[in-house]
């Protein structure tokens, strides 16, 4: 692996306490310069002759250490690594004193450790759930409100004139969400940044990474995230919900607090960094399943990206937490809709149900299907080489936590103003029907009992704007508007990918892919007569969303059960399964050929920023 020859720069401001005159230890083994201890009037140089074990869960302050201070800048060679980012033992010492504690342990001691590991996936489950619940809900009646007064203020200065004011009320109204998301990020938890899933992924291959499990970074990410929505940029609510329940398992199963400073005497016995691993495992599939709807989708997440740690207790463990989770999120959700005991709302987003005979597909299509992953492929390549340079710029450039504030308000108020001026030009209108499952639908300047589609894609939160390219009829968008916006949100999303706020990937890049893949659906029907009884748009559509995400992240196995278990209908599983292996392998293929080792250095570069 070539050397990294541009400095990067530490901004965590919660770890800026580091030994003056520290050095980074070598990782190739070289020798370290000799001790030294100088002292002079008014200036102190003190260095340590060896390595110290420091609990990175402990905060240090400027009261309890003073002689500790900013520190020094991460030196060219990448095999020089920070001590806050320390490896986690996940094998069991097997000593004389670890063989002589089993011993002395009964089989009923044996039975209440196994019956607590159920409790306590149990409870994480739970926990997650209310968590969903809670994020769903206020996303749900903050975003309300908003559109509400929008739509009351544009309908208002389009017979009267002047719909710069609404334009400027939507960008205001977008700001100030985004800034409240990103003060709380920028100044008091930069690692809550982001969706969190590569730091998880991070943390159950081994890699302990400083406050990532906090409760103090639960808090933040949460309220982040539902502030990021409700900002209106190019975000989804799920992916942080990967992060959310990795630290419930983490606090629960501990059965202490750092962030409180209260430890509540119990669950002693799984303070090891082994069960700690596997209950965050657990965590982290109950935040898949409250996400997506989909409990074995989450089991395979987790296992897949921790493979080494399998055995057949721990997956019925995370399998039960899991279920737990999506029960909860159900029942809450059907109490808060009126519908007690109805749990027909699987998770966080639903995609609906995709039963009509005009989804089914043919052999034949089989073809188009793979050639839309290589091209989600290639989309999902170039929207990681744009990130990596934008996270470049912003490491260099956009380091202080007010400048990052700035930036996310840059970024919320030039989103409501693309927004809004794709709406205004668009002509695209399409007749209001008594059946219409438009949430804010504008009538702006199209005629009486007519609505704007373009509003339909911008003027609403990004999960019904997915159900809406996947379910809406024929006719609802003509290719010019599918066009447009797929061009300017993939853009806008990679612009916000990376800011100091909460979000999550998922939901933008299957936007983004449903609008593609639904403007090859429709210009596949305008090819010939026969092409329109096969060719529905909305199947395309999610064979396009699929495509999209997949070339982003770059997952196959575990996404493939994510995507059949959220549209209900397992004979998608093939051609999904075809889609997302050909969109990881053309973009691995183009990514790798652009940039050597981009995607080592782009995952280092994630860790770090978000």
């Amino acid at each position: 692996m070539a050397n990294i020859t541009k400095k990067v720069s530490w901004s965590s401001r919660g770890d800026e306490s580091a030994l003056v005159g520290e050095e980074t230890p070598l990782l190739n083994g070289s020798e370290q310069p000799r001790p030294l201890r100088q002292m002079s009037s008014g200036n102190t140089i003190f260095q340590i002759d060896r390595l110290s074990t420091v609990d990175l869960e402990e905060e240090i302050t400027t009261e309890e250490d003073p002689g500790r201070g900013r520190p020094k800048e991460i030196p060219h060679n990448e095999k020089l690594l920070s001590l806050k980012f320390e490896s986690l033992d996940y094998d069991n010492i097997e000593n004389q004193l670890f063989l002589e504690e089993e011993r002395r342990m009964s089989f009923m001691s044996f039975r209440c450790l196994e019956i607590s590991r159920w409790v306590i996936c149990g409870l994480i489950g739970f926990l997650t759930g209310l968590i969903a619940c809670f994020i769903d809900i206020a996303v749900e009646q903050l975003a309300g409100i908003k559109y509400k007064v929008i739509k009351e203020n544009i309908v208002k200065f389009t017979e009267a004139g002047g719909l710069c004011i609404s334009l400027i009320l939507w960008a205001v109204l977008n700001s100030s969400f985004v800034m409240l998301g990103a003060i709380m990020v920028a100044f008091f938890e930069p690692i809550a940044a982001g969706s969190g899933i590569p730091q998880i992924k991070c943390y159950l291959n081994g890699i302990k990474i400083p406050r990532v499990v906090r409760l103090k970074t639960l808090v933040i990410k949460v309220c982040g995230v539902i502030c990021s929505v409700v900002g209106g940029l190019a975000v989804g609510k799920e992916g942080p919900m990967i992060h959310s329940g990795a630290v419930v398992a983490a606090g629960v199963s501990q059965g202490r607090s750092t962030s409180l400073k209260r430890d509540f005497k119990i669950f002693e016995y799984f303070r090891r960094d082994t069960e700690k691993r596997d209950f965050v495992s657990a965590g982290a599939a109950a935040g898949v399943s409250a996400a997506f709807g989909a409990p074995v989708g989450g089991v395979l997440f987790s296992l897949e990206e921790g493979a080494s740690f399998w055995n057949q207790m721990l997956t019925w463990r995370i399998f039960f937490a899991s279920m737990i989770s999506t029960f909860t999120l159900n029942f809450f959700l059907s109490i808060y809709h009126n519908k007690p005991g109805d749990l027909s709302n699987p998770g966080l987003i639903n995609f609906g149900r995709f039963e009509s005979e005009a989804m089914a597909y043919n052999l034949y299509e089989i073809p188009l299907f793979i050639a839309m992953g290589a091209i989600g492929g290639i989309l999902g390549a170039l929207f990681n080489f744009l990130n990596y340079w934008l996270t470049i710029f912003r490491i260099r450039y956009v380091h202080r936590p007010c400048l990052q504030v700035m930036e996310a308000m840059l970024v919320a108020a030039v989103t409501a103003t693309v927004a809004f001026t794709m709406i205004y030009f668009s002509t695209d209108c399409q007749p209001l029907g008594p059946d219409h499952t438009e949430e804010y639908p504008l009538q702006l300047f199209c005629a009486d009992g007519e609505y704007n589609s373009m509003a339909t894609a911008f003027f609403n939160t990004p999960e019904r704007s997915v159900r809406s390219l996947f379910h809406n009829p024929r006719g609802t968008y003509n290719s010019l508007t599918l066009g447009l916006f797929t061009l300017t949100y993939f853009l806008l999303a990679c612009w916000t990918y990376g800011l100091a706020v909460s979000a999550g990937v998922f939901i933008p890049s299957l936007l983004i892919g449903a609008a593609w893949g639904r403007l090859c659906g429709i210009l596949l029907a305008s090819t010939t007569s026969t092409a329109s009884m096969w060719a529905d748009p909305g199947k395309y559509a999610l064979i396009g969303a699929a495509a999209q995400l997949g070339g982003i992240v770059r997952m196959t196995l575990s996404l493939t059960v994510i995507m059949v278990e959220a549209t209900g209908n397992v004979t998608y599983g093939l051609p999904i399964m075809l889609v997302l292996m050909t969109a990881k392998i053309v973009g691995d293929y183009f990514q790798e050929v652009r940039k050597g080792h981009m995607l080592t250095f782009d995952y280092k570069l994630k860790v770090v920023v978000f």
